[in-house]
């Protein structure tokens, strides 16, 4: 592997003991990379993330990570129960990369909390249970979790699903912070226009890879066809691209 790529898929056929959901992917996340996956429901999105992630192995082709690669995972936030009986400093330290007998934290390891908390503006959520953070304050108690492990490469399954335009910006300032500082960072989305049209790089996957490069060689009609399996209209505006449907309001998708 080059010295720059963390991850690197060749020809990966995967399935789950039907018609594969991804076919002949090849893809490099290389070191610093900040990317989007785009692509309909059942495209083959989170299978890939697991993939990534190792939890998952290819029918066909290899996946090869870098010696010491740190991955580390951002669920949807729909999947979490949000009822169980956790403060949001217990659910960070959960994540915590040594288990020991005892079940109780070291006081390094509270300390260690304490500043991933601090680097992402909850620390004085520490205390409060888990439902009654917004959305924005859940992803940054999950990206905390996935910081602990101190990782190269940040996964993260639609980030922005569900929430609204506020926190959609306030979750993308953040992944671009912590991608300025050099943490790569993987994203499963929907949202052409609220997210995906925001990051330097995506591939349109829907089984196989469709396309791959910047929002302006992806982000358009050919190509969303081919991932969609529908027609959509691309305009540009202040420099970026905006996809509308076949009449004249944006795609609901698309934020």
């Amino acid at each position: 592997m080059s010295t720059e790529a963390l991850v690197r898929l060749d020809h990966v056929t995967f399935g789950y003991g039907g018609e594969p959901v991804l076919k002949d992917v090849n893809h490099v996340v290389e070191a610093g990379a900040f990317t989007g996956v785009v692509g309909p429901s059942g495209s083959g999105k989170t299978s890939l993330l697991r993939l990534l992630l190792g939890t998952e192995q290819p029918q066909h082709g290899t996946v090869t990570r870098a010696p010491g690669t740190a991955v580390s995972y951002v669920p949807q936030l729909e999947t979490v129960n949000w009822n169980f009986p956790v403060t949001v400093g217990e659910c960070v330290l959960m994540a915590r990369r040594t288990r020991r007998v005892l079940p109780w934290a070291t006081a390094e390891e509270k300390t260690e909390v304490a500043a991933v908390l601090d680097r992402l503006g909850i620390a004085d959520l520490a205390r409060r249970h888990i439902r009654e953070l917004s959305g924005g304050q859940q992803q940054r108690m999950f990206i905390a979790r996935a910081l602990l492990r101190r990782p190269q490469l940040l996964l993260m399954d639609e980030p922005t699903s569900g929430v609204d335009v506020a926190t959609r910006h306030e979750v993308l300032h953040l992944l671009d912070e912590l991608n300025r500082d050099g943490l790569a960072i993987l994203l499963t989305t929907h949202d052409l226009n609220g997210m995906a049209a925001h990051l330097p790089h995506l591939v349109a996957l829907n089984t196989r890879v469709i396309a791959s490069g910047s929002p302006a060689e992806v982000i358009v009609p050919d190509v969303l066809e081919r991932t969609f399996g529908a027609r959509m209209e691309v305009l540009q505006h202040l420099g970026m691209p905006v996809v509308v449907d076949s009449g004249a309001g944006r795609l609901g998708v698309a934020g």
